[in-house]
C-alpha cells in the first residue's frame, strides 16, 4: 500500500509534542535539507524515501504514515519504550465450598 501521509514529529519549547503531517514529501523539503534516499528499509513502501538533515527516519506508522522524527524525540520516545514495565498483578478469586 502507497505511503500517503507524511508525518513529521518535534518537541516545543515547553516539551509537548508537536505533529506536522503533510501529503507529500515536498511539503518537509521546505524546511529541512534532503541528504539522501533511504535504500535500506525492510519496509518495502519506504525504500526511496527521502533522508533529510537533522530528522531520524523515514520509518512506518500504520500501514499508510511515513514518520520523521527530531534527535530530542526519537531519544526521549527510544527510553520510555524501552523501560520495563511493571509486571500486571493477577488477581485470584477465592472460591468459598460449602460442605453439605
Amino acid at each position: 500500500m502507497a505511503k500517503d501521509t507524511w508525518r513529521v514529529v518535534t518537541r516545543g519549547a515547553d516539551g509537548e509534542l508537536y505533529i506536522h503531517d503533510f501529503d507529500s514529501p515536498e511539503h518537509i523539503i521546505r524546511s529541512h535539507l534532503r541528504i539522501g534516499s533511504d535504500d535500506c528499509s525492510t519496509d518495502l513502501d519506504l525504500r526511496g524515501a527521502p533522508i533529510f538533515r537533522s530528522l531520524i527516519g523515514p520509518m512506518p506508522e500504520g500501514s499508510n504514515i511515513v514518520r520523521y522524527e527530531t534527535p530530542e524525540v526519537f531519544e526521549a520516545l527510544t527510553k520510555e519504550w524501552s523501560m520495563p514495565r511493571a509486571p500486571r498483578r493477577r488477581v485470584r478469586k477465592t472460591e468459598t465450598t460449602a460442605k453439605i
